[in-house]
Protein backbone atom coordinates (compact mmCIF):
# COMPACT_ATOMS: atom_id res chain seq x y z
CA UNK A 1 0.00 0.00 0.00
CA UNK A 2 0.82 3.42 -0.61
CA UNK A 3 1.05 6.79 1.32
CA UNK A 4 -0.99 8.65 -1.02
CA UNK A 5 -4.33 9.54 -0.57
CA UNK A 6 -7.31 9.82 -4.04
CA UNK A 7 -8.55 13.38 -3.98
CA UNK A 8 -12.23 13.41 -3.39
CA UNK A 9 -14.52 15.52 -5.51
CA UNK A 10 -16.22 18.49 -4.49
CA UNK A 11 -19.28 18.03 -3.58
CA UNK A 12 -22.19 18.62 -5.67
CA UNK A 13 -23.77 22.58 -5.40
CA UNK A 14 -27.14 21.87 -3.92
CA UNK A 15 -30.04 22.14 -6.58
CA UNK A 16 -32.54 24.83 -4.95
CA UNK A 17 -36.19 24.18 -5.30
CA UNK A 18 -38.44 27.08 -3.91
CA UNK A 19 -40.07 25.89 -0.34
CA UNK A 20 -36.41 24.53 0.49
CA UNK A 21 -35.04 26.72 2.50
CA UNK A 22 -36.59 28.02 5.20
CA UNK A 23 -38.72 26.11 7.51
CA UNK A 24 -41.47 28.04 8.45
CA UNK A 25 -44.01 25.53 10.42
CA UNK A 26 -43.63 27.14 13.42
CA UNK A 27 -46.99 29.55 14.73
CA UNK A 28 -44.60 32.71 15.49
CA UNK A 29 -44.50 32.58 11.37
CA UNK A 30 -48.19 33.87 11.29
CA UNK A 31 -50.42 36.52 12.45
CA UNK A 32 -54.23 37.37 12.23
CA UNK A 33 -52.95 40.65 10.41
CA UNK A 34 -52.91 40.87 6.65
CA UNK A 35 -49.98 43.03 5.37
CA UNK A 36 -48.18 44.11 2.53
CA UNK A 37 -45.36 41.59 2.29
CA UNK A 38 -42.27 43.59 2.26
CA UNK A 39 -40.81 42.18 -0.75
CA UNK A 40 -43.58 41.50 -3.59
CA UNK A 41 -46.19 44.24 -1.86
CA UNK A 42 -48.81 41.35 -1.98
CA UNK A 43 -51.07 40.63 0.98
CA UNK A 44 -49.75 38.04 3.33
CA UNK A 45 -50.19 37.21 6.70
CA UNK A 46 -46.61 35.34 7.46
CA UNK A 47 -44.33 36.80 9.21
CA UNK A 48 -40.00 36.31 9.09
CA UNK A 49 -38.20 35.84 11.87
CA UNK A 50 -37.85 39.81 12.32
CA UNK A 51 -42.02 40.02 12.48
CA UNK A 52 -41.85 41.89 8.91
CA UNK A 53 -44.10 40.31 6.59
CA UNK A 54 -42.58 38.44 3.74
CA UNK A 55 -43.82 35.28 2.12
CA UNK A 56 -41.49 32.32 2.40
CA UNK A 57 -40.98 32.10 -1.13
CA UNK A 58 -40.12 35.46 -1.64
CA UNK A 59 -37.71 35.57 1.41
CA UNK A 60 -35.73 32.45 -0.20
CA UNK A 61 -35.60 34.59 -3.12
CA UNK A 62 -34.12 37.43 -1.18
CA UNK A 63 -31.61 35.30 0.44
CA UNK A 64 -30.64 33.01 -2.78
CA UNK A 65 -29.51 36.91 -4.34
CA UNK A 66 -27.86 38.01 -0.96
CA UNK A 67 -25.42 34.79 -0.87
CA UNK A 68 -24.86 35.36 -4.47
CA UNK A 69 -23.63 38.95 -4.07
CA UNK A 70 -21.52 37.89 -1.06
CA UNK A 71 -19.98 35.04 -3.11
CA UNK A 72 -19.24 37.56 -5.76
CA UNK A 73 -17.74 40.27 -3.68
CA UNK A 74 -16.26 37.64 -2.19
CA UNK A 75 -14.52 36.30 -5.56
CA UNK A 76 -14.20 40.03 -6.89
CA UNK A 77 -11.58 41.25 -3.33
CA UNK A 78 -9.62 38.59 -4.68
CA UNK A 79 -10.37 35.46 -2.45
CA UNK A 80 -11.20 31.92 -4.10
Amino acid sequence: MTGRKRRRAPPAEPEYRPGQLLDWRDSSHWSDRTLPCRYCGSPTRLRDSRMKPAHKTCAEEALTVQAAEAADAYHQNGQT
